[in-house]
Order: structure tokens, then C-alpha cells, then sequence
């Protein structure tokens, strides 16, 4: 907001968001200066409160960062034991066998982990080196000098519901940085604001994203098996859209059981929490949670585009980090080794720049590193996969997703390098083309409604601030998504937050439940008519999860 104003702090170094990427930045950072000073800011009101992973984790990245992570206490002590595809009907399974898969996709030598834990330790690190970390900071806005960033705007609390200023407002404050790092994650508001900006996605393809949805379930310790980690595509999606499944079981008797949803599905009338809650009634799923209980329930979405949708990573005054630019290895469903990647070499990047005397300009030798390098390597691979299967269906998807895999391993390409085509917003279709999907009501033992669910991602808004989740026309909704999509915002946000009233004689109204929210960025996605704008909350608020 202008005609505000604010104190200001000077670093070295700004970096907004406290996950894999960020962290492993600032680590970085004091490693190779300790005298250099760096702040994190992280909305969550704890570092790890906002972050959702599977998750299997490569440790690539953190062998790279701290080769001595097990003798500092790292949270990785869950090595994968067992390793399970499956092809899944209605009521069966067909195991897929390991061996035809290319090396790339085998999970032995990684570990089972909770990324918010991790996420936890790695913070303690990077404060014992001297890095500052701040949360309950929600960096609302970008501060510019001339065409540069030159900071973030953190802090700003006390707005009334209208957006004008209330009678406990705080400014908050500018930090001022030599560089900004933005490792916000998935669709993060000022990544999206940079690349708009500086139009860092031309010439690259659209971003591609899935919905993926997790529950950590304490499961009977006869059943549970350490070290295992299942995988399963087919039902209950079938051709309505791709995904699939994952299920690994860590310590303490928890299973991890998340569900993916590719969000460039077509029918609007599909509904991905509900084909989560229908999947675990499958046999293979249900036999396992059966008297477990569910203890915590998250989503977030997952960029899926691949090497031919990473935007420009680098813009005067800054770069982006992690999934801001979308490092995901979609086939081998993972991008926390690749965050901690880019992370290191954005740092080692920031620190030439410094020690050269430089400040405020493009650090083109982090873009090269991160393409050329192992990110760029890791992603080379499989970057034919998602576009296959989204062409080509599922079966057929997969053979020449695979196929491709090897020949890239062996270090060549059959197909070169395909191309994505539309957004996953205008891959909706008109709801007249489709029919309604009949789903099963959920029992409440194996499956839940979605506010209950919610309630198990301990998430909390503070009521009285404007609502993060903005609307560029508000007669949208009602006039153009409810007839010609039969607005879809109904079903594809995992936590409820939209909703279409209807009540006898009256015009339908859409409400906005922004309290519900978890971050999970899909509206800002899949909105057909891309209405909808994701903005951050004041700092603290949205989901506090546990162990994720």
C-alpha cells in the first residue's frame, strides 16, 4: 500500500520461505561466509507448519549440503526396505514389476521422511551457523528500486475485512536485501508476481500441476511393515483424469497414504478429495487402516511441468528457488533433493556476485548451473513423461514414458522433447459434455467429509482480516463458472473453502470460507476462468501441520 511507511533491515541476503529450497540456501550461504548476514522469513507460524510432502527423499541434496547429517541428528532414518508398484481395479491389483523400470525410478538408498521435520532440524542448523529466521512473517509484497527487487514487505498485520487500516495495525516491515531469494513453494504470490513482471515464462512452456492430498494414519502394528513404499495408478480415476497413489510406512507404527490428482483433468464434475476417500476403500488400502486411526490431513499442489516449464529463475535483484520454479521429477515423485539443489546453487551464485562486488543484477550463473547441472540432469530424463501420459492415456502414457526414460538414461531420445499445450485451467471442459459423478458418502471410519478432515490440518484464519483469496471480478463465479462449468471450485478445492448457496427464491450466492484454507494454491490454478488470486494471509495463519 503507498503512503505507508515502514522501518527497513539490510541483509546480505533475503529469503522467503523457510522449506527444502530456503533453508538449504541459507546453510549455504554461512557456510561459505560466516560473516554474511541472512534472514528467512516463513508464514507458518512455525518453520515445518506449512509444509506437505510425500514424502521418499533422494538425499542427494543434503549429502551435497551437510554429508554428515546422520552424526547431526537429521530426521532421515527410515531407509526404504520394500519397493511396490501396482495397477489397481475396482476390487484388484496387478503388481508391476520392478525390473523393466529404468534405474532413475528405483527407491533403495533413499529414505522415508517427514519434510516438516526435516524442514524443523534443518532450520536449527542454519541458526546455529547465524542465520535469522523469522516466522509468523508472511512476506506480503515486494519492494523494488527502480526495475530491481530490492526486499519484501513482512509483518503487515491489522487490516480491516475491506482492506483499509484498523486500529491495531502494524505496518510490519521492509527487508532490504543485496539478493532476495523466493522459495514460497508451489504458486507462490511473489514468485508469480516476478514472473509477470519480468515475463520469465516466455518461450517455456505452461506450468503443469497436480493436487496431491496426504493422511497420516496410525495403523495396527501387525500390519505395518517399516521401510515400505507403494505406488498405484489406475482405479478409481481411470480416463477422468491421471494420478495415482502413494503409501509408505515409517516409524512408529504411521503409514503415510497420500493421493495425487493431475489437474489438467477435463471434467468439471470430477472431484479429487472424494476419489481420495473413495481410493482407501479399496481392499489393498482398506485391509491396512482398518482399526488405525487417521491423525493429520494435508494437500498441496505438486508442479508437474518438468524441465520444459521451468520459467527464467532469475530476475534483476533475485532468483527463484525450489517449486517457485518447479524442480518436481514428476515419474519419480520428487523434488525435495532438487530443492536442496537449487538452493545450494543459488547461494554459491549470490556469494561470487558478493565477493565481486556486485549486488541487485541477474545471477546468471545460478540459471546455467541449475540447467546444466545435476537439477537440470535429473529433470532431462523424464521430461517426456507427463506429457505422454496427458496425450496418450494412462497404459500407453506409461510404456513410452518409459521407454523414453531409458533411452534418455543411455543418453538419447526417441521423441525429443514434448510439449504440454494447454494450462490445466483451460484443459476444463464445459459441464454439458459431462455428467455428474455419483460419489459414495464417506463412513467416517475409512473415509470423512472434508470440514472434518480440515479440522485434522489444524488450520485457523484470524476472521476479522481481508480475505487472502481475492477474486478479480466477484460476479464471475455466478455469471460464467456456475453455468458453463457448474463452477468447479465446489469440488476441486480439497478444504472446502468455496461454496455455490443456493435457497428458494433467492439468486445463487458464491461464498469464499477463506478460514478452511491450506495453501494448497489449486484455485489460483484450475479456475477455469482464472478469476481467482492466492494471496498470503497475515503471518501464522493457515495450516500448523504436525509431522507432514
Amino acid at each position: 500500500m503507498s503512503g505507508i511507511e515502514r522501518e527497513s533491515m539490510e541483509y546480505d541476503v533475503v529469503i522467503v520461505g523457510a522449506g527444502p529450497a530456503g533453508l538449504a540456501a541459507a546453510i549455504r550461504l554461512k557456510q561459505l561466509d560466516a560473516d554474511m548476514s541472512v534472514v528467512v522469513l516463513e508464514k507458518g507460524s512455525e518453520v515445518g507448519a506449512h509444509i506437505l510432502s510425500g514424502a521418499v527423499l533422494d538425499p542427494s541434496g543434503l549429502d551435497r549440503l551437510m554429508p554428515d547429517w546422520a552424526e547431526k541428528g537429521a530426521p532421515v532414518t527410515v531407509p526404504v526396505k520394500h519397493d511396490n508398484f501396482y495397477m489397481l481395479g475396482a476390487a484388484g491389483k496387478i503388481r508391476v514389476p520392478n525390473w523393466p523400470m529404468p534405474p532413475l525410478m528405483n527407491n533403495h538408498g533413499c529414505y522415508i521422511v517427514s519434510m516438516a521435520n526435516v524442514c524443523r532440524w534443518m532450520a536449527e542448523q542454519a541458526e546455529a551457523l547465524g542465520v535469522e529466521i523469522f516466522p509468523g512473517m508472511s512476506a506480503s509484497e515486494l519492494v523494488f528500486d527502480g526495475d530491481r527487487v530490492k526486499g519484501v514487505v513482512a509483518g503487515e498485520f491489522g487490516k480491516n475485512p475491506d482492506g483499509t487500516i484498523g486500529d491495531a495495525y502494524e505496518p510490519g516491515m521492509e527487508l532490504h536485501g543485496k539478493y532476495v531469494f523466493l522459495s514460497e513453494g508451489v504458486r507462490g504470490s511473489l514468485s508469480k508476481h516476478v514472473m509477470e513482471k519480468y515475463n520469465l515464462s516466455s518461450g517455456k512452456e505452461p506450468q503443469k500441476f497436480g493436487l496431491g492430498m496426504k493422511e497420516i494414519w496410525e495403523v495396527d502394528p501387525d500390519k505395518h511393515r517399516q521401510g515400505t513404499v507403494t505406488h498405484t495408478m489406475g482405479w478409481p480415476l481411470g480416463s477422468n483424469a491421471g494420478g495415482g497413489s502413494f503409501i509408505y510406512h515409517m516409524d512408529n507404527n504411521q503409514v503415510l497414504v497420500g493421493f495425487v490428482v493431475h489437474l489438467n483433468y477435463e471434467n468439471p464434475y470430477l472431484y479429487p478429495y472424494m476419489e481420495f476417500q473413495r481410493f482407501k476403500h479399496h481392499p489393498v488400502v482398506a485391509e491396512l487402516l482398518k482399526g488405525g486411526k487417521r491423525v493429520a490431513y494435508g494437500a498441496r499442489a505438486i508442479s508437474e511441468g518438468g524441465l520444459q516449464s521451468i520459467p527464467k529463475v532469475v530476475f534483476p535483484g533475485g532468483a527463484m528457488l525450489g517449486c517457485s520454479a518447479g524442480l518436481v521429477n514428476v515419474p519419480r515423485i520428487k523434488g525435495n533433493h532438487n530443492a536442496m539443489h537449487s538452493g545450494i546453487e543459488a547461494a554459491e551464485a549470490a556469494f561470487a556476485a558478493l565477493q565481486a562486488g556486485r549486488e541487485g543484477d541477474e545471477l546468471t550463473a545460478y540459471e546455467t548451473a541449475l540447467r546444466e547441472g545435476v537439477v537440470g540432469k535429473d529433470l532431462k530424463k523424464v521430461r517426456n513423461v507427463k506429457p505422454m501420459w496427458s496425450k496418450w492415456g494412462l497404459l500407453a502414457g506409461l510404456g513410452l514414458g518409459g521407454l523414453d526414460m531409458w533411452t534418455n538414461t543411455l543418453g538419447f531420445s526417441l521423441f525429443g522433447t514434448q510439449k504440454h499445450g494447454k494450462t490445466d485451467a483451460a484443459a476444463t471442459g464445459e459441464a454439458a459434455k459431462f455428467k455428474p459423478i455419483d460419489y459414495p458418502r464417506p463412513d467416517g471410519v475409512l473415509s470423512f467429509d472434508r470440514l472434518t478432515n480440515v479440522a485434522f490440518s489444524f488450520t485457523n484464519h484470524e476472521e476479522s482480516q481481508p480475505c487472502h483469496l481475492q477474486l478479480k471480478d466477484p460476479s464471475i463465479p455466478i455469471a460464467v463458472n456456475l453455468p458453463k462449468y457448474a463452477e468447479p471450485a465446489q469440488r476441486y478445492c480439497p478444504a472446502g473453502v468455496y461454496e455455490v448457496v443456493e435457497e428458494a427464491g433467492k439468486d445463487p450466492r458464491f461464498v469464499i470460507n477463506f478460514q478452511n484454507c491450506v495453501h494448497c494454491k489449486t484455485c489460483d490454478i484450475k479456475d477455469p476462468s482464472q478469476n481467482i488470486h492466492w494471496t498470503t494471509p497475515q503471518g501464522g495463519d493457515g495450516p500448523n501441520y504436525p509431522n507432514m
